[in-house]
């Protein structure tokens, strides 16, 4: 026997024995409401928007960067100028003006997004483009993070970011500059899955 396995082998004879894992509250539980979720994302500096059923998302993100010469879509949703299913390396978003996603699902208690590498496709969207569109069914909103934390999605990725507003950075002097190491500006539009109408798609 190795001392490796002789190690492990008197851990295992000694370790004491198993008990279960204390049960976690939930402690408060806001409300997990569009207007709250709204409320957290304007702290943080991110801008919301209502997209009833029926909307044309992509002639609503195109009317609010009426300067983007490239969108580039990680959502059939919205078509875009750059479908991501064509970029092949990550430095291709670097002229990205607009990056559209879905998020899995949003926190009320700090306004967070929560993305992962099957949401962004490519996880430099997120970081690389000017600035970040997200499209968030209000119904997948939840309270806090104790409950972001519980949801099956930490359990199925294997890369996750929440995003709480554009990138910030605040000197010791308290001067406060967005966009300065990341994304310029963050919009979560709030669009349900099923009532969102695909870009091009006519509406009756």
């Amino acid at each position: 026997m190795s001392s490796r396995d002789e190690i492990l082998a008197r851990v295992r004879r000694n370790q004491p024995a198993a008990r279960e894992l204390p049960a976690v509250p939930s402690f408060d539980r806001p409300l997990a409401s569009a207007s709250a979720f709204k409320a957290s994302l304007e702290r943080m500096g991110g801008a919301f928007l209502d997209a009833p059923p029926g909307t044309d998302l992509e002639r609503l993100i195109r009317k609010k960067f009426p300067g983007a010469k490239v969108i580039c879509s990680a959502t059939a949703e919205v078509a875009g100028d750059r479908p991501i299913d064509r970029v092949r390396e990550p430095a291709a978003l670097e002229d990205v003006d607009v990056g559209v996603v879905r998020a899995r699902f949003g926190v009320a208690e700090t306004g967070s997004v929560w993305l992962s590498e099957a949401e962004l496709k490519i996880n430099a969207l997120g970081f690389l483009a000017q600035h970040l569109v997200v499209l968030l069914d209000p119904a997948d909103i939840v309270a806090n993070l104790h409950d972001a934390y519980r949801h099956r999605g930490f359990f199925e990725a294997s890369y996750a970011v929440f995003l709480s507003g554009p990138s910030a950075t605040a000197d010791i002097e308290g001067v406060l500059i967005r966009g300065a190491q990341g994304i310029r500006s963050l919009t979560v539009v709030a669009a349900p899955r099923a009532a969102a109408t695909p870009s091009g798609q006519a509406r009756s």
